[in-house]
């Protein structure tokens, strides 16, 4: 076991079932350490936590939230507060955009659909770092999860590859609102991994094995890779580092098609 995150105390959002990236980041940043507590949106996202940490010794902090509304994300950190005191990780891994966006051309993207994805995947992580900047007393690190598809053009990827072109951008600006206070905002960049909400966007099959065959790692990412990633820049071997985002495709974002 690695110390890297020992004695600090890191909330995690967006852990839906044990394929998600969020899931992989909780069991690498309780190995390091963490005192950890997760975020969860109803009683089917509340069962499905409760059986993953069924085997924990030390069970997280469970917290509902809706990220669409500004009273629970409030009510979140006042209750991470009542638990922890002082904040030194949020790791925010939260998208959302309904499935029939992901497909067809972007220009039938309804003004719902538009909204909804904006909503839940970016603006969901300025909300959730204004509440989080007063508990962190002693500096800390915020980091989300993106996707190349908001840098390119993926088909299918539509509203999605907005959305994150939009929290691509809302990194730097939140790095620089919040540097003065010692708060870093990172992004992971993680390659196309085979979580049930990937499977959403029509192709994905397809899309994983096409970048097999060009990342030049020639292999598919998995998980616990990005999971590296993202207890690197919350740890404090990343202290110099914020308004990044780090690409974990095994290189597929250099090439030039």
């Amino acid at each position: 076991m690695n110390t890297l995150l020992k004695d600090r105390n890191i909330l995690i959002m967006g852990i839906a079932n044990k394929w998600s990236i969020a899931w992989a980041i909780a069991q690498v940043f309780k190995k390091a350490g963490a005192r950890l507590a997760f975020s969860y949106q109803g009683e089917k996202s509340l069962r499905s936590l409760e059986k993953l940490i069924d085997d924990w010794e030390e069970k997280p902090l469970l917290v509902e939230c809706d990220v669409t509304k500004d009273e629970d994300i409030q009510r979140l950190f006042e209750k991470v507060k009542e638990g922890f005191g002082t904040l030194h990780g949020v790791v925010h891994s939260i998208a959302h955009a309904k499935k029939e966006e992901l497909e067809g051309l972007y220009l039938d993207t309804s003004r719902e659909g538009y909204l909804l994805a904006q909503n839940i995947s970016v603006y969901s992580l300025v909300a959730v770092s204004k509440y989080a900047k007063p508990l962190m007393t002693e500096g800390g690190s915020i980091v989300t999860l993106t996707y190349l598809g908001g840098e390119r053009v993926v088909k299918n990827y539509n509203v999605m590859g907005v959305a994150k072109s939009a929290l691509d951008s809302s990194i730097r600006y939140l790095a620089a609102d919040l540097g003065k206070d010692n708060i870093r905002v990172n992004g992971v960049s993680a390659a196309p991994i085979k979580t049930l909400a990937a499977k959403g966007v029509r192709g994905f099959t397809d899309m994983l094995k096409g970048f097999e065959e060009k990342t030049p790692l020639k292999r598919l990412i998995q998980p616990e890779e990005v999971a590296n990633t993202a207890l690197f820049l919350c740890s404090p071997l990343s202290s110099g580092i914020t308004g990044e985002i780090i690409h974990v495709d095994g290189g597929y974002n250099i090439l030039g098609y």
